[in-house]
């Protein structure tokens, strides 16, 4: 009954050791994706801040190519 109980006592303790490694897996592989999904964030604003201002940069070109006194559509 000994060796049955010890035996018992050995597979408690290894699925304890595989919880604490699965939770541990899984926990950093959540701190991964976090960080993936704010370095992802900060880099789509990035685009969409430097998508505006070229947008803002092209609008204002080519407000003053049409207000331009050497522009040829002008009539005189």
């Amino acid at each position: 009954m000994t060796n049955k109980q010890n035996t018992n006592q050995a597979n408690q303790q290894g699925n304890q050791i595989t919880k604490g490694v699965k939770n541990t897996a899984g926990a950093a592989f959540h701190a991964v994706h976090k960080a993936l999904e704010k370095t992802e964030f900060a880099a789509m604003n990035t685009v969409d801040k430097t998508a505006k201002m070229v947008n803002g940069s092209t609008n204002k070109a080519k407000k003053n190519t049409v207000n331009s006194p050497s522009n040829s559509n002008l009539k005189k």
